[in-house]
């Protein structure tokens, strides 16, 4: 049947070349059905293989967010438990590349021995915010523009009022650790959230950051592409 399909296809197609001189509207649509039909099996691997392919790419980037969030959370409660500041700054929708710019550009996964690291006291970077898109730190010692809000109060430090005047400008997520009372703070449209402990942090996360963690990592496209390739080696190695 196999060997009988490329011949009948060739002959299908030459007789639509010359049946399409005149015009019908269903002419196509019947000629895509005999070909789903004639290659019924091959159309069916195919759409399991764009499945899995999709159910892989989605869950692994549910599964990373998830991992980031766990490792943003235990950064900022070791570093808030040493009562050493921090500025976090999670991407969203709006870029924050004007921001990043502006500090030492980086390029490594999120890992909270980075993020403590980058904010120890010695650390040439440690004044500034980091910026995180995706599952990747991209630049540290940032500087981000102060809220204006007149009403805010002289108790507020130069970190919250720049992770409030972030959030006024952009709807990026801002974490927050204060030096003096080690109190974790997360403001987000221009509001601020605080105390956080652990549950809180990490629900807040997951529901304002989750998402936007996953497809900063990458388009579906990029997503599949991965996928696919990795598909391709392992069948290349069990072929072996």
């Amino acid at each position: 049947m196999k060997g009988l399909r490329i011949p009948l296809v060739l002959l299908l197609l030459g007789g639509a070349a010359l049946a399409a001189r005149r015009y019908d509207p269903y002419f196509w649509a019947f000629w895509v059905l005999v070909l789903l039909v004639l290659f019924q099996p091959e159309v069916r691997r195919g759409l399991g293989h764009v499945s899995r392919l999709l159910h892989g790419v989605l869950g692994s980037s549910r599964q990373e967010a998830g991992h980031v969030i766990d490792d943003l959370v235990e950064a900022v409660h070791s570093l808030a438990a040493k009562r050493v500041g921090a500025l976090v700054v999670l991407e969203r929708s709006a870029g924050l590349g004007h921001y990043a710019e502006l500090g030492v550009p980086l390029d490594a996964l999120v890992s909270s021995d980075l993020l403590e690291s980058l904010f120890h006291p010695y650390s040439p970077l440690h004044d500034g915010a980091v910026v995180v898109q995706g599952a990747r730190v991209v630049a540290a010692g940032c500087f981000l523009p102060l809220s204006r809000n007149p009403e805010l109060g002289r108790k507020l430090g130069t970190r919250h009022r720049a992770a409030l005047g972030l959030s006024e400008e952009t709807d990026a997520v801002v974490l927050v650790v204060s030096e003096e009372t080690g109190r974790i703070s997360l403001a987000v449209a221009g509001q601020m959230e605080s105390p956080l402990d652990r549950g809180i942090l990490r629900g807040r996360l997951t529901d304002l950051w989750a998402g936007g963690a996953a497809s900063a990592g990458g388009s579906l496209l990029d997503g599949l592409l991965r996928r696919w390739r990795i598909h391709r080696k392992s069948e290349r190695h069990e072929g072996a």
